[in-house]
């Protein structure tokens, strides 16, 4: 299992030093979605099937669809078509093809393998990850949520519009 850990390893951090030096941000969120997943590939591999779960549910999955709909939203404009030209382009999708397909390639090798994957390992399921953030990590949980708080606020405060109220308020 250590040559699953060490691959799932350095697919991740190919895919991370792709994504930071990549130029086009579309580029990037492919490379980011592949160390995401490779991630939760090596959760997987250390006996956190829970964790691993979450890893691609919530990163691989949710926030970066939200980074791929901002990038939309934000690439409007007379030259935004042939951008979205290059972006579909082969040469573009590649490298984060062939990382994820050897991300594919050891889970399925993982998954057929024996159910006792992991000897003297004890798996990690919901219980107990909820114990432990629930009980001695409390502290950190609830500042994380604070911090989470905070970003939510200044996001709204950040992104809204002020009403133009110059112009008469209807019934005056």
């Amino acid at each position: 299992m250590d040559l699953f850990f060490y691959l799932a390893s350095g697919v991740a951090v190919v895919a991370t030093l792709m994504a930071l030096t990549r130029l086009n941000a579309v580029h990037s969120l492919l490379y980011m979605v592949v160390s995401l997943l490779s991630v939760a590939l090596i959760f997987f591999v250390l006996g956190a099937p829970y964790l691993a779960a979450l890893q691609a549910i919530v990163y691989a999955g949710a926030i970066m669809v939200l980074f791929v709909f901002v990038i939309m939203l934000l690439n409007q404009g007379p030259q935004a078509v042939a951008v979205e030209r290059q972006w579909l382009s082969p040469q573009t999708w590649v490298g984060p093809s062939i990382l994820a397909g050897v991300l594919f390639v050891e889970m399925v090798l993982l998954l057929r393998g024996d159910p006792a994957w992991l000897p003297g390992q004890r798996v990690i399921g919901p219980k107990e990850v909820s114990l432990a953030l629930f009980g001695p990590y409390i502290l950190v949980v609830e500042l994380a949520s604070l911090l989470l708080l905070a970003g939510l606020i200044a996001a709204y405060h950040l992104g809204r519009r002020e009403v133009d109220t110059s112009h008469g308020a209807g019934g005056r």
